[in-house]
């Protein structure tokens, strides 16, 4: 039970990286202030929005018009990535371990390395070569992800900017190094021990991080938008988005605390 709720908690950490969830609020800055600049709104040349922040007194807002456009392609955008995109792929994973490994009674315990020892002489050689290019290919987007997302947190909260190679330096190696450190003293099963604490830490996480966002976006106070013509316009979510998104951080909440309480017991 302990296992496979600590397992669990693994891949909702994995999954939803608590610093994802405010990403898309960074990143769609410039598609905002670009579609004004298109749109006629501001002139091309406008100096009061540098990259993703603004630089002079005069703060950059967006027209609501601006706002319903990205808001329309960012539900588009990610209804495409995550039903067509992550659920084909992470179902063709489930339907193939499930064809192939569900009898193999040494998969059950199997780490990253074991799976991938099991995929090469089970399916095939080139199965486990596909297998490591997955877990490279979600490490670099995984990379990217984190610092793009502290490019916001620095530049947003803690007015402090750097040049783009020496962030990309310092984020590298401070998710790098670790590994090493690891991999280098206690081995392969040290390294898989900690890759599968590493996902628990941010499903931890998740629940302090996601409140305040389904806080403030259910309040009229914060998701309301006054127009030039003083006219304000109420965006908070309906009821319904704001019951179910309750409800979902409840169980990500009960599965968090569960997952403390036995590993706090010895049970885990």
């Amino acid at each position: 039970m302990a296992c496979s709720l600590y397992l669990s908690c693994g891949i909702l950490g994995a999954t939803v990286m608590p610093h994802s969830l405010y990403l898309g609020s960074g990143i769609v800055q410039a598609r905002l202030h670009d579609f004004d600049v298109k749109s006629g709104n501001l002139p091309d040349d406008d100096d009061t929005f540098e990259g993703l922040a603004a630089e002079s007194v005069i703060k950059y807002r967006p027209s609501i018009s601006a706002i319903r456009n990205c808001l329309s392609y960012s539900i588009v955008e990610l209804t495409l990535a995550l039903f067509i995109f992550a659920l084909f792929v992470n179902s063709a994973i489930l339907i193939t371990a499930g064809a192939f490994l569900s009898d193999n009674s040494s998969a059950q315990d199997a780490d990253l390395f074991g799976i991938h020892r099991l995929l090469s002489s089970t399916i095939a050689p080139i199965a486990g070569t596909v297998f490591a290019l997955a877990l490279l290919l979600s490490g670099t987007s995984a990379g990217i992800v984190a610092t793009i997302a502290g490019q916001m947190v620095g530049e947003g909260f803690l007015n402090w900017k750097c040049a783009p190679w020496l962030r990309r330096l310092l984020t590298r190696s401070i998710s790098i190094t670790p590994s090493i450190i690891i991999a280098a003293a206690v081995g392969r099963d040290g390294l898989s021990a900690a890759l599968n604490g590493t996902q628990v830490a941010l499903s931890v996480i998740l629940p302090f991080v996601s409140a305040p966002l389904i806080y403030f976006t259910c309040r009229n106070k914060y998701m309301t938008v006054n127009t030039v013509d003083g006219e304000s316009i109420k965006m908070k979510n309906h009821w319904v988005i704001s019951v179910f998104a309750v409800l979902i951080w409840l169980v990500i909440v009960v599965m968090n605390v569960s997952l403390l309480v036995l590993v706090g017991l010895g049970k885990s």
